[in-house]
């Protein structure tokens, strides 16, 4: 029974651990991409500010 909860405690903790990898790697690329997509805007139709 001990062995039990010791896989299950490796699978919750693994599991944890590749989420939040997976989670910050797609916010950090979600950023480089608006900040690319913004680059791209201002090369395409200029800076225009109001």
């Amino acid at each position: 029974m001990d062995a039990l909860k010791a896989v299950f405690k490796f699978m919750i903790a693994s599991t944890l651990i590749v989420s939040g990898v997976l989670l910050g790697g797609t916010l950090f690329a979600t950023k480089k991409i608006d900040i690319f997509g913004d680059k791209l805007q201002n090369k395409i139709y200029g800076s225009k500010s109001n």
